[in-house]
């Protein structure tokens, strides 16, 4: 039974971040029809699904008190109720105010399902097992990316509504909810509340911290502006930029799948900083390569080897602790968000002034600083993981 239970609850975690990726990917889908059914601009629809990033911003940072106040279980369990009043809101929404309103709601409830599903997986695995488990965990977020878009595509060709593919991304909240109710948490909940004691406070902490803020700005930064890059710069058709987008999140999540056995054999700290190295230098092959294969086989390189790093900035921040610190874990996550929502603020202003060419670069940079922030952590490590 307990180990029934474990599986259980690991499926919760797989479906958390399948339901975060979803309504995080099918943004660019359906913007233009949602603009049109509002009769706004694409540039003015784009800032109302900031709303659906600040949802998850908050609720990621409000939860590393909640765990302590609402069991895991009463939260999915209010989640999922959310999630209904939400999307039947947005089906029903008569306004953008309205749709706004619900699409934070969905935001709110995805961060904390999220925060939730990644705390789950930290909680019953350790040492190498616990970053095996959580690259499974975070390919379904990729997994989302290259399902959604189709299921997205398929309804917009059948002359279906767009929030329609709202109510189909409910149905993995539905899948959460099953399991949560036939899921026991007591342990879980106890041990929440007690253990969130910092082994010995350390640099290493912020330093990964920064690293998952500035790891998650560069992808986001560098990823949104290779379809733009690659039409105007390097003078690619459409159909040939859109291989290359998809062709590195299918690269990403095959990677997250041979990550999660290759991890159990390599030191944390030591692949770390290869992949990050490593990642550095293919980004900076892409910026300078100019025919198509090249580009393509490098975005792949790219894709792969990048898969594992926010993942294992997690692992080893979750391993600073004696005991699973939903704290910790929400602190890094917290940061990842941060990034995810600088990207076109910070982004936007070097694409109007120095152009793509520099924001790519500038997305280059910051894979170097993560690169040497992780040679400062295990320099700094001094002792050994709580395994």
């Amino acid at each position: 039974m307990k180990h029934i239970n474990q599986i259980k609850l690991t499926w919760i975690s797989f479906f958390s971040y399948a339901f975060t990726g979803a309504l995080i990917v099918i943004t660019g889908m359906i913007m233009g029809d949602i603009a049109n059914y509002f009769r706004l601009s694409v540039s003015e629809m784009s800032n109302i699904f900031t709303f659906l990033n600040a949802g998850i911003l908050i609720s990621i940072f409000l939860n590393s008190w909640l765990i302590d106040i609402i069991s895991i279980k009463k939260q999915l369990i209010f989640g999922f109720l959310f999630s209904i009043v939400a999307i039947l809101g947005i089906v029903l929404s008569s306004n953008i105010l309205l749709f706004s309103i619900n699409i934070f709601i969905l935001g709110l409830v995805s961060g904390i399902t999220m925060s939730i599903g990644t705390f789950i997986i930290t909680y019953l695995y350790s040492g190498e097992k616990r970053g095996s488990q959580l690259l499974l965990t975070d390919s379904f977020f990729s997994m989302s990316g290259m399902i959604f878009p189709i299921i997205s595509a398929y309804l917009l060709e059948k002359k279906f509504l767009w929030y329609w593919i709202y109510v189909f991304i409910g149905i993995i909240y539905f899948f959460i909810f099953v399991l949560t109710i036939k899921s026991q948490f007591p342990i879980l909940e106890k041990k929440t509340k007690n253990n969130d004691e910092i082994k010995q406070f350390n640099i290493n902490i912020i330093l990964l911290s920064i690293s998952a803020l500035l790891y998650i700005l560069g992808q986001l930064s560098f990823i949104s502006w290779v379809p733009q890059y690659a039409t105007e710069v390097i003078k690619i058709n459409i159909k040939k930029t859109g291989t290359l987008v998809s062709s590195f999140w299918m690269a990403y999540m095959i990677g997250m799948w041979c990550f999660s056995f290759m991890i159990k054999f390599f030191n944390l700290e030591r692949i770390f900083i290869f992949l990050t190295g490593i990642s550095s230098i293919l980004m900076y092959c892409f910026i300078y390569s100019k025919s198509y294969l090249a580009l393509k086989y490098t975005i792949i390189t790219l894709g792969f080897f990048s898969s594992a790093i926010y993942t294992i900035i997690i692992t080893i921040a979750s391993l600073e602790t004696k005991k699973p610190s939903a704290k910790l874990i929400n602190l890094i996550l917290f940061f990842g968000t941060i990034g995810t929502l600088l990207t076109f603020v910070i982004t936007s202003p070097i694409v109007a002034k120095k152009g793509l060419y520099a924001t790519l670069i500038f997305s280059n940079i910051l894979y170097i600083i993560v690169f040497f922030l992780s040679c400062i952590i295990f320099n700094n490590k001094k002792n050994k993981y709580y395994l």
